[in-house]
């Protein structure tokens, strides 16, 4: 398989501040937002979208942590280790997540969230979008949209978990 990386470092810091910035023109009440992390990389993602607006706003947004195993249609885990650590009813939550494919990580997400509470409104950022939606799903703040085949597969690194930032492309 041919390993090709498609953003790198510089080209990932500034996707994660577009989507930072566009978050702040679109929320004119920043006071009332809530970031929730997908398990494992949208977390490290929702963690430095907070930091972006504490320097450039002033404003410290709470960060959860949402873990999709649980309300997942393809596996049966019992567990739900997700944490919030604000009441979410009628706050406006923004999902982040590395990379939007079928749409079924992020439907689980919006399932669990739900069962938190009552947000007044759901948004989606996403680090990539490779399109194939198999769920009506759209990503409200879009880092890159990479055009992929179904045969390929996206790989995000991030210097938390994997030592560096990057995205590759694997295929054939």
């Amino acid at each position: 398989m041919k390993t090709k990386e498609v953003v790198d470092e510089i080209t990932m810091n500034r996707a994660i501040t577009r989507i930072t910035y566009e978050i702040i023109e679109r929320n004119k009440d920043l006071s009332q937002v809530v970031l929730a992390g997908i398990k494992t990389r949208g977390v490290y993602l929702a963690n430095r979208i907070q930091k972006r607006l504490a320097q450039l706003e002033g404003i410290d947004i709470p960060v959860g942590e949402v873990d999709t195993k649980a309300f997942r249609d393809d596996m049966k885990v019992e567990e739900d280790t997700t944490f919030i650590p604000v009441d979410i009813t009628d706050r406006q939550v923004i999902l982040i997540d590395d990379v939007l494919y079928t749409g079924r990580t992020i439907r689980a997400a919006i399932d669990n969230l739900v069962s938190h509470g009552r947000p007044s409104r759901v948004g989606l950022a996403v680090l990539v979008d490779r399109g194939h939606r198999e769920l009506p799903i759209r990503a409200d703040y879009v880092g890159k949209n990479i055009p992929t085949s179904q045969t390929e597969k996206i790989i995000v690194e991030m210097t938390e978990i994997d030592g560096q930032d990057r995205v590759l492309i694997m295929g054939e």
